[in-house]
């Protein structure tokens, strides 16, 4: 074999390995969604208690997450990637195995803190192992664990708990972390220390408390009515206080927290402004999907797993289709493709009514997946192609985190906006069902309508907020087209990617 197809091997083996870890902690992200009602029974925990399973591991991940580039630089990117997966692969065996809510939060928030490192690791692992003419083929598999695992977990979380039990959606991260860890541990290469690495602890904690609080903000605000409660408040104030503070410290002190010097390279700071929306867009779609074919389409759990599965597809064969494409044509034509296909698609989602059919739902969430894929790997490569080699621990961590938060933000804001619109459409089509309109007077006269009888009346109002209910899914998929084409006009902030090498910046004393 010769020294060129012992190379290829050995990056097949090191990509192998880390996209296990990669697939495991993307699928639970979302995997356990499905699962919560089965756990609140089990636990005998009312809705807001067993909300604090997804809200610690949430928090804990996006608290950890920013430590990934110091703890790397000082322990070593492979011990830090094989402690990570196997303190994940033990947590995971633990929240399966906990007897009471209070285990399975704290469990939770572990796994939250082990998984932290994983996605951003295996970026920066594939980054360096592949040449930078193939950062967009490297990418492209990346991309796959990261996109298709939220995707395809409600799916496969739906699955396990209707035939197995809600425990396997935590059991089932046992053997990938299991080969994952002997993968990572036998072909990935360790990187060099940097033992006189300060760590500044005022900054971290600056951080940590501005993200704790903006993600309890976001995953609370709507349980507890937002800003009448007064928890939702500190937490806002808490937030913005403390980010700000952070923002200043990082560029007035020696040696901050996260190195300010990533700033200036324009293509990573656009990349995390796009990343961010594409974070909304993705999970927030998610996130309205599986309610709305639920509980107005009338589908069971199995069948709405089936119907967003062909999604990832869409969105796995968006990435290959870059993969062969990234060394042959400027990688924002591929983005820009990507973006009409997302507008094309949530177009037709504005469309949808209660008699949409199966096909409409499929093919409008493979377009969707499809142009997902063209934007998803094409940014991160440009993101980082001209960033300086030693940022990328930590723009990778700062990436994934960035996602990370517009998911959060994603999925509370169109869950609220959704709640307010179905108040304000209810209102609005409360305005026509009076006795002289005659439509309703038709009705009644066929006995389509019952107007004299209190159980007519309900039925009516089930109509009237069904329909309100309708229009505000319709409404916020409209947002989100609206996202879609405000980063199609920030296309022209991005530019090409440069052949030539990053260039390598010193670290202030």
């Amino acid at each position: 074999m010769t020294q060129r197809e012992n190379q290829g091997v050995s990056r097949g083996l090191v990509t192998l390995s880390v996209m296990l870890a990669t697939i495991m902690q993307a699928l639970d992200t979302t995997i356990a969604n499905v699962a919560l009602p089965h756990m609140q029974g089990a636990m005998g925990a009312t809705q807001d208690q067993v909300s604090w399973v997804l809200t610690s591991y949430i928090v804990a991940a996006a608290i950890a997450m920013p430590m990934t580039g110091f703890i790397s630089a000082r322990i070593g990117r492979k011990q830090l990637f094989l402690w990570s997966v196997v303190g994940f692969t033990i947590t995971s065996a633990l929240c399966g195995a906990a007897q009471t809510l209070d285990q399975i939060v704290i469990f939770r928030l572990l796994q939250g803190i082990f998984g932290a490192s994983l996605v951003p690791l295996s970026q920066s692992v594939l980054l360096d192992t592949y040449p930078t003419e193939q950062h967009g083929s490297a990418m492209a598999m990346w991309g796959v664990g990261v996109m298709v695992g939220p995707i395809l977990g409600p799916s496969l979380g739906g699955w396990l708990t209707e035939y197995y039990n809600w425990r396997w959606v935590f059991y089932i991260n046992i053997p990938f972390g299991v080969l994952a860890w002997l993968g990572i541990a036998t072909f990935v290469k360790e990187t060099p220390l940097d033992p006189k690495r300060k760590f500044d602890l005022f900054g971290f904690m600056l951080l940590a408390i501005a993200i704790g609080s903006l993600q309890l903000f976001l995953d609370r605000g709507e349980s507890q009515n937002w800003f009448a409660s007064m928890e939702i408040m500190v937490e806002a104030i808490l937030a913005v206080l403390t980010m700000y503070m952070f923002i200043v410290h990082m560029f007035t002190a020696n040696q901050p927290f996260l190195e300010p010097q990533m700033f200036r390279d324009r293509n990573f700071v656009i990349g995390l402004l796009f990343i961010f929306i594409i974070g909304i867009v993705l999970l927030a779609t998610m996130a309205l999907l599986p309610p709305y074919l639920q509980n107005l389409m009338g589908y069971p759990v199995i069948d709405v797993g089936l119907l967003l599965t062909p999604r990832g597809f869409g969105t796995m064969a968006g990435m290959m289709l870059v993969g062969k494409l990234a060394n042959k044509v400027d990688l924002r034509y591929l983005i820009v493709i990507g973006l009409l296909l997302m507008i094309l698609s949530l177009w037709q989602m504005t469309g949808f009514s209660i008699d949409v059919s199966r096909w409409e739902i499929i093919y409008t969430g493979v377009i969707q997946g499809l142009g997902m894929g063209l934007v998803f790997v094409p940014l991160s490569t440009i993101s980082f192609s001209t960033l300086a080699p030693q940022f990328r621990n930590e723009g990778t961590a700062l990436y994934s985190l960035i996602r990370n938060i517009g998911s959060s933000i994603g999925i509370s804001a169109v869950t609220t906006y959704l709640s307010q619109r179905v108040q304000i459409n209810h209102a609005a089509f409360a305005d026509y069902i009076t006795p002289f309109n005659k439509a309703l007077q038709a009705a009644a006269h066929v006995g389509a309508a019952d107007l004299s009888t209190t159980i007519g009346l309900v039925k009516l109002n089930n109509e009237v907020t069904y329909q309100a209910s309708l229009l505000g899914y319709l409404q916020d998929f409209r947002i989100m087209m609206f996202l879609c084409v405000l980063m199609l006009l920030m296309m022209v902030l991005l530019r090409k990617p440069q052949k030539r090498a990053p260039t390598v910046i010193k670290r202030k004393p």
